[in-house]
């Protein structure tokens, strides 16, 4: 079999695959609260200008913001943003390679069976929203290290563009982008899908911490125990 029809058909027999699998596997357990963090808080300062119209709430506000883009450390948090940046377009990188179930089971790699245990539950679910929500969450990785190394980015697009046809509106739509700055309906959607980061990371970790410290078998099951359960049993 190439390996081609490999990936296609039975793509947890890749080499590739399985070493992806590690470093999305002990990355994310390793920024597991950082994504919490940072999608929780990052939630709330969607509505910064909406809550700092309540004199009472600005200092509070100003301290989320404050710990959403520097972690209360200044220019050593902001640097550390940077690589949290970084880790969590890693993760939606090795998570898009990862994913595929596949040729024969991709549809359910992108549901959730609610009735399931919740080791299933917990893997479908994160499995899902990892799909669903591929696009967005790189977007924040994206944005967020654009915020940490706007150097970089600024020299990346000098190159690209030095006669600054599209640089300044492509940032700047970069910037919007973060945190949904495209009128009410756009800043609700961006407050809930904000959270997703939140809930890939919490499942995750907890599938690791199954499959690592208690030795147990992954939430999905594998081909053979599907094949074995579809077998009818003997009278």
């Amino acid at each position: 079999m190439s390996l081609w029809r490999r990936w296609l058909e039975h793509p947890e027999s890749v080499w590739v695959r399985r070493v992806l699998f590690q470093i999305h596997l002990w990355v994310g357990a390793g920024v597991g609260l950082y994504i919490v963090l940072m999608s929780v808080t990052g939630s709330l300062i969607v509505y910064r200008n909406e809550l700092e119209r309540n004199p009472s709430l600005v200092s509070s506000v100003e301290w989320i913001v404050n710990l959403h883009e520097n972690l209360l450390l200044g220019k050593n948090g902001r640097f550390a943003n940077g690589i949290g940046a970084s880790c969590v377009i890693l993760l939606c990188l090795t998570g898009a390679v990862i994913w595929w179930p596949g040729i024969k089971h991709w549809r359910r790699a992108i549901t959730v069976n609610w009735r399931s245990i919740f080791a299933r539950f917990s893997w479908d679910l994160h499995s899902s929203l990892g799909f669903w929500g591929f696009l967005f969450v790189l977007m924040w990785g994206i944005s967020g290290l654009y915020f940490a190394f706007p150097q970089i980015f600024d020299a990346l697009f000098s190159f690209l563009d030095p006669a600054d046809n599209f640089s300044d509106q492509s940032l700047d739509w970069l910037s919007r982008l973060h945190f949904g700055r495209f009128g009410w309906f756009a800043e609700l959607l961006w407050a809930l899908l904000g959270l997703m980061p939140a809930v890939l990371s919490v499942t995750g970790v907890f599938l690791c911490c199954r499959r690592m410290i208690y030795k147990a078998p992954p939430g999905r099951p594998s081909h053979q125990s599907e094949i074995s359960s579809a077998r009818p049993k003997p009278p």
